[in-house]
């Protein structure tokens, strides 16, 4: 449930920021309608693949889902270590906010049954990508550790968070520290990745599931060396560019 609620809010953050700029400048009824019809498709995709995978032999599930989750997980902490370490900028909402007004203010006007094509694509494909991440997070966890209704209702929690203060606040949420974040979500990910990956070709971890805390650790301390390493050739003055 953790790994599923943290991954979601920064997806659902990133989702808002591009909502929130549609509907400004677009106007809120198509980017509301467009955020529906990506939601509800989100939701017949979870509910179609989730028992479906849990239907599959758990040893292969297993291999499978391991590996693809530490890819995942590697491209998200690898992301968070090059930005610890400044190598590239931090992700800043209120930028991403006033890039997305000044494109939908350049583009043109049509419509689609009434309303404006561009904002309902806009905020329809935002949602599904950021979405269908989510989803394989969900699905993935969820399916292979048998606690789908876990997983899927963190991602609902940090979805229904992020809502709830789009709707009061009307403005990016560039208070949350989505590159702590990441590096948490991506460091979860590693660890069930290499568990269940190790399960599926069958290798018997010391402690079972208790070994998850241990491979945790073990890559926060890799990471924080990386990130110190990473610093260290940003900072260098010799280093060629």
């Amino acid at each position: 449930m953790l790994a599923a609620f943290l991954a979601s809010l920064v997806e659902a953050t990133e989702a808002l920021t591009v909502v929130l700029a549609v509907g400004t400048v677009r106007g809120w009824r198509p980017a509301l309608v467009g955020t529906a019809l990506a939601l509800v498709l989100l939701l017949v995709l979870t509910a179609t693949l989730g028992p479906a995978l849990q239907n599959v032999a758990l040893a292969r599930l297993q291999l499978v889902v391991g590996v693809l989750l530490l890819l995942f997980g590697m491209r998200w902490l690898r992301k968070a270590l090059l930005r610890a370490a400044g190598v590239i900028p931090l992700h800043d909402e209120e930028a991403v906010f006033s890039s997305e007004k000044r494109s939908l203010s350049q583009a043109g006007l049509s419509t689609t049954f009434g309303l404006d094509t561009i904002a309902l694509v806009a905020a329809f494909k935002i949602v599904m990508l950021e979405g269908i991440e989510v989803v394989f997070i969900v699905i993935a966890i969820g399916a292979t550790s048998g606690h789908l209704l876990a997983a899927s209702m963190g991602a609902a929690g940090a979805v229904l968070v992020v809502a709830a203060l789009g709707l009061v606040l009307h403005r990016p949420l560039a208070v949350i520290p989505e590159n702590s974040i990441k590096f948490g979500v991506g460091v979860l990910l590693c660890a069930f990745g290499t568990f269940w990956s190790g399960e599926g070709i069958g290798l018997a971890w010391p402690g079972d599931d208790w070994s998850i805390l241990a491979l945790v650790a073990g890559f926060i301390a890799i990471s924080a060396v990386g990130a110190l390493l990473c610093r260290g050739r940003a900072d260098d003055p010799t280093r060629a560019t």
